[in-house]
């Protein structure tokens, strides 16, 4: 069947000062054509780059968990700050949001520090560089700890005889670290994917160590075809080094998208870079409402279809699955 490229969408709900953000029936109509064009995911996106002052009808997460009973089989991401969330907080609403969808949900955690960000949470210095990978590392940490603390058969519900769970198949954190004390367990079932999945963006090399021993999904900005190139070796590498299958990370790439451009030029270039093994696969990165996601389904996708590098639908039922991270249980 040949290898197959993992297509996201990015879907940016925040808008300028002064504009009108996209509604949510607006935004459920984009991610519903993502899903009719088999795309693997969408992530919700809800600032504006650069540091712009941006605003949004909705929360990321809440936002998501709205998708969720709209759609049945896109995997559906939320950006969510480590400097917003408490670590505990954070992993029990990403553990519900995919018991909601029935294995559909993941984490975007940016290793960048959105400027001001801090300012709302009793930080109003911020956090240096160092100390900010530091803390997002541990945090990460974390959160991947309490996904794992109930194994999937942990809770029995036995009333008759008095047993909530088994308690050797369940494993207190027991966290003491630099920036967080946590104890756990999460009080929340197993994910049904067993862990939500997690992407990591905003990366630097400094990142790479964390990212290639973490995260699922690396999401990387495009850069000349050689760099690009580089990079993706270098973290599939690092994976291997910790131990990992160096499949098991999905280097996707940052593009952007617009419904002027030729779709059999985009498409080529598309091709190119994942036939180069310069990448995974693509971020498609669009506003919430803009009509270039009809372009890219319409146009573009077509193109890889034609060419063998794009699947015809989706394989499974969990957004492992899409991304060839399939646990068992999928159907």
């Amino acid at each position: 069947m040949g290898r197959k490229m993992h297509l996201a969408v990015s879907l940016d709900i925040a808008s300028a000062a002064g504009e009108a953000g996209p509604t949510f029936g607006e935004i459920a109509a984009s991610v519903r054509n993502a899903e009719r064009a088999g795309i693997n995911m969408v992530i919700i996106c809800d600032t504006l780059p650069g540091g712009k002052r941006s605003t949004s009808l909705f929360e990321a997460t809440t936002l998501v968990a709205a998708l969720a009973t709209v759609t049945e089989r896109i995997g559906l991401l939320a950006s969510a700050s480590t400097v917003a969330h408490q670590p505990y907080n954070l992993a029990r609403r990403f553990a519900s949001l995919d018991i909601i969808s029935h294995g559909r949900a993941g984490w975007n955690a940016t290793m960048t520090q959105a400027p001001g960000e801090a300012g709302n949470f009793s930080r109003p210095q911020g956090f240096s560089d160092d100390d900010f990978r530091r803390r997002t590392a541990e945090y990460i940490g974390i959160v991947q700890g309490l996904w794992n603390g109930w194994d999937a058969d942990a809770l029995v519900f036995d009333k008759r005889g008095g047993r909530f769970h088994e308690p050797e198949k369940m494993r207190l954190l027991d966290h003491k670290g630099e920036f967080f004390s946590v104890r756990g367990p999460l009080n929340v079932a197993r994910s049904p994917q067993d862990t939500p999945v997690l992407a990591l963006s905003g990366l630097s090399e400094p990142d790479f160590d964390i990212a290639a021993r973490t995260a699922d999904v690396i999401l990387l900005d495009d850069e000349p075809f050689e760099a690009a190139k580089t990079r993706h070796d270098e973290l599939k590498r690092r994976a291997a080094t910790s131990g990992r299958d160096p499949d098991a990370v999905k280097v996707l790439m940052n593009v952007s998208f617009s419904a002027d451009d030729k779709p059999a030029t985009v498409a080529g270039r598309m091709a190119d870079r994942f036939q180069s093994k310069a990448c995974d696969g693509f971020n498609i990165q669009l506003p919430a409402r803009s009509s270039a996601l009809d372009g890219f389904v319409d146009g573009v996708l077509p193109e890889l279809r034609r060419g063998g590098l794009f699947r015809e639908g989706y394989s499974g039922t969990i957004l492992r699955s899409h991304l060839g991270l399939a646990v068992a249980g999928d159907q």
